[in-house]
């Protein structure tokens, strides 16, 4: 779903800041950072832009923590394990169980405007290799979906969009950033926070 209107999207600039309304519809963490698509609206008037944009700082802890929250809904729907009397994380955010500790919520991909998700991951195998997995999609209208946890999903997820909203607007690991003279793949700008908007065509 839109937020409301918030900063530009980068760095901001001197003066009250414009506003504009953002809709994540992708969302990928690697080498420790956001990798998004979205769409910006300058106003509620104005024609979407479609960007893909990667973050040069490294994510912010609050950001890993909420996709860590959606480990277990992975892990289910991927029937990488089976829900028992023991299978769900207690309540206070921490570290996560043993058995849940093999897998890691790395993105997500939502659909529908909103109205559904596939979230992506891995585990990693005894030998040490990581085994990429992707959900199936999963709708969060519960009158629509068989998932029985989907409203509880839907939650998850939307506290994860709300936090790549916030990186987008800036939120990072305080002082933190990759070396400059090795950086990631995608970067070309080396002294902006973030790179510049990429625009993309609209998707079919």
């Amino acid at each position: 779903m839109p937020t409301p209107h918030h900063a530009l999207v980068g760095p901001a600039a001197d003066g009250p800041a414009p506003r504009s309304i953002l809709r994540v519809l992708k969302a990928r963490i690697k080498h420790q950072q956001l990798q998004c698509e979205f769409t910006e609206q300058r106003t509620d008037q104005a024609p979407p832009r479609i960007f893909a944009l990667t973050c040069q700082e490294i994510v912010h802890p609050d950001l890993l923590a909420h996709l860590a929250q959606l480990v277990p809904r992975l892990c289910l729907l991927c029937e990488q394990l089976r829900e028992t009397p023991d299978f769900w994380p207690d309540d206070d955010p921490g570290p996560l169980p043993d058995h849940l500790t093999p897998f890691t919520v790395t993105g997500f991909t939502l659909g529908g405007g909103g109205s559904g998700v596939t979230l992506l991951g891995q585990r990693q195998l005894a030998g040490g290799k990581l085994l990429n997995l992707t959900s199936p999609y999963v709708a969060f209208d519960q009158e629509l979906e068989p998932y029985a946890y989907a409203g509880l999903l839907e939650t998850a997820v939307q506290a994860a969009v709300a936090e790549v909203e916030e990186a987008l607007r800036g939120k990072c690991t305080a002082g933190s950033q990759l070396d400059l003279f090795e950086p990631a793949a995608g970067f070309t700008a080396l002294d902006e926070p973030f790179v510049p908007l990429i625009p993309m065509p609209a998707h079919a």
